[in-house]
């Protein structure tokens, strides 16, 4: 065992040494940018590093660890490049906040705003240089606010998060038979539906602004339990009375990263755009169409009225591929000339699960 401890002793000393090169390099980077005014994070490089470790992982670490890793190391160079502040629905160990924590890393600076409004004012105030927003679940559907929010903002989607829900009840006490009223963010409550019916009938739910907040309403109501993370529980003193209580075990939100400068392209990457197409019979088929002929993957589409004009509707669609290569050019300019109105919100990296 002390050969052994010996060797990683002397890995340990190379890998410090290669950490500051990394780091000194990084330094070297950052003087580029500020003297080429480039943004910070760029997150087709960020993207290709991590993809890249992913690749060359030998084991026995997991992908999933190794691009733990990577992303506190990527977080500790950028910090030293600039720092980098991130708003996002708060406040703090809300899932949004564990979200921004896994995909920046914990050198970044975090903001928690009272709203996913206040995300989208802080960017536009300069309070912060990017924002993490939820946009849609895998259970409950899209987030419609955080859709609505992208009508009129200057704001571009230049990343996506995905991350595994798992949902804890918890509470002040230990026993379950105490509690007489629920709380929790709507969604969650919607998203532990069954669990709730079945274990606790009679208590009374009650939808708040957050989870987080929710796990403070419990600290200070001894027969109040609240639907949150785990991490919650440490954060607020409270105890976990069950785990993985949400319906469906592969629930997954994805959370958007917004900010003012558009992302570059990576080889796999994802486009969101909001357009408005003509009212009369087989328009938005022939709008849809361009995509197929084209040989380009919707992955979401959602409608949602215009509120100006009653019972006219604006559609949000998600596609693979970015808007700098060829074919998605050809698919968007033809739909320029159908639709009544059209927006691209960003290309950005196409997200892979993160488990927190």
């Amino acid at each position: 065992m002390a050969r052994l401890r010996q060797r990683i002793d002397q890995i340990n000393q190379r890998l410090v040494r290669l950490l500051g090169e990394r780091a000194r390099l990084a330094m070297r980077i950052g003087a580029l940018k500020r003297d080429n005014r480039s943004e910070v994070y760029q997150p087709a490089r960020e993207s290709e590093v991590l993809a890249n470790a992913i690749r060359q992982n030998p084991g026995p670490l997991t992908d999933d660890q190794v691009r733990r890793i990577f992303v506190e190391i990527v977080s500790a160079c950028r910090a030293l490049e600039r720092p980098l502040r991130i708003a996002y629905l708060g406040p703090e160990h809300t899932y949004s906040h564990e979200a921004a924590r896994a995909h920046f890393g914990s050198s970044a600076e975090f903001l928690a705003a009272p709203s996913i409004p206040a995300v989208f004012q802080a960017i536009d105030g300069e309070e912060a240089g990017l924002g993490v927003v939820p946009v849609e679940n895998s259970t409950e559907g899209s987030v419609t606010l955080t859709l609505d929010l992208f009508i009129e903002t200057p704001l571009v989607i230049i990343g996506e998060i995905l991350m595994p829900i798992r949902h804890a009840l918890l509470a002040r006490g230990g026993d379950p038979d105490a509690l007489r009223r629920i709380v929790a963010h709507q969604q969650s409550l919607a998203q532990c539906r069954n669990y709730l019916a079945a274990n606790f009938p009679r208590c009374e739910l009650e939808a708040v602004a957050s989870n987080a907040y929710a796990a403070k309403l419990a600290a200070d109501h001894p027969d109040w339990g609240a639907i949150a993370s785990v991490a919650a529980a440490t954060a607020y003193g409270l105890t976990v009375l069950a785990e993985n209580i949400q319906d469906a075990s592969k629930n997954t939100t994805r959370f958007l990263v917004i900010g003012k400068e558009p992302a570059g392209r990576t080889g796999r990457d994802k486009t969101s755009l909001l357009c408005a197409i003509p009212e009369r019979a087989g328009a938005l088929h022939e709008a849809l169409g361009l995509f197929a002929r084209n040989s380009i993957n919707l992955t979401m589409i959602q409608s949602r009225p215009q509120r100006s004009k009653p019972w006219a509707y604006l559609f949000f669609v998600d596609f693979q591929g970015h808007r700098d290569d060829p074919k998605v050019r050809r698919v968007l300019a033809a739909l320029k000339e159908r639709a009544l109105f059209l927006k691209v919100l960003g290309s950005y990296p196409e997200a892979r699960s993160v488990g927190v």
